[in-house]
């Protein structure tokens, strides 16, 4: 079932790509921008996440952080995350395999891939925007922009 607007947020701990634990509840306090993407090194979530590192993590408050989070390793996101200089936390769903997209109703079981999902989650743990989109299906960066504005 899909976590929706209104509901809280499924706690989480995933590790980043730096192996650092990341704990959901942690974050109390922040707008956290959870974007779930279906795997690195592909062409499409490379488009997604070079624009929200270009063209939004940089003019955002200090207290929106971004969560980027897909099914693939550690160490692949860590490659990834290098290559393309995201500064942003890239979190490993890896195992148990899509639990994290599973509990927000983001994971297509059929491929073990997350879908496009997106939630904007307020300080007090409650989801107050989200986006799905299907996989192949980029989402738009100024639609982000608009649900943070009016927060």
């Amino acid at each position: 079932m899909t976590v929706e607007v209104g509901q809280r947020a499924p706690d989480f701990a995933l590790k980043d790509q730096h192996g650092v634990p990341v704990r959901l509840s942690d974050l109390r306090g922040k707008t956290v921008m959870l974007v779930f993407y279906p795997l690195s090194f592909s062409p499409v979530c490379h488009g997604e996440l070079a624009a929200i590192r270009d063209e939004l993590a940089g003019s955002l408050p200090p207290h929106v952080q971004v969560l980027a989070v897909s099914v693939d390793s550690m160490f692949s996101q860590r490659a990834w995350a290098d290559q393309e200089g995201f500064s942003f936390p890239l979190l490993s769903d890896f195992w148990p395999h899509g639990a994290v997209a599973r509990a927000y109703g983001v994971l297509d079981e059929d491929r073990g891939l997350a879908l496009r999902g997106t939630f904007i989650i307020d300080g007090e743990g409650v989801v107050r925007w989200k986006v799905v989109n299907p996989i192949g299906s980029a989402r738009d960066l100024d639609e982000y922009r608009k649900a943070l504005a009016e927060l």
